[in-house]
């Protein structure tokens, strides 16, 4: 593995485990009040398609970064969706 894997591979990293805490405290307290709801769809595609930009370009790093932050997202897309009715009412 040369440096500039391995450099992919920090950045990937980083940038990913930036998400788990997001992804925890939405899971723990349901709260997605705060959350954009288009801006995570967009980000939710945007991951699922770097996913596939790196599988056909066999890419690594983009591959484990983006499977792992489009999980991530996806989670917290899922809870802004079904707990948006109920986000409104508090902000109410």
């Amino acid at each position: 593995m040369n440096w500039i894997s391995v450099a992919g591979l920090v950045a990937a990293f980083c940038t990913t485990v930036s998400f788990v805490p997001q992804a925890f405290q939405t899971i723990r307290t349901k709260d997605t009040s705060s959350i954009s709801l288009a801006m995570y769809w967009l980000f939710t595609f945007g991951t699922l398609t770097w996913f596939l930009y790196g599988l056909y370009t066999k890419n690594l790093p983009v591959v484990l970064a983006n499977a792992v932050t489009f999980l991530l997202s996806a989670t917290i897309l899922y809870f802004k969706i079904r707990n948006g009715s109920k986000d409104k009412k508090a902000v109410s």
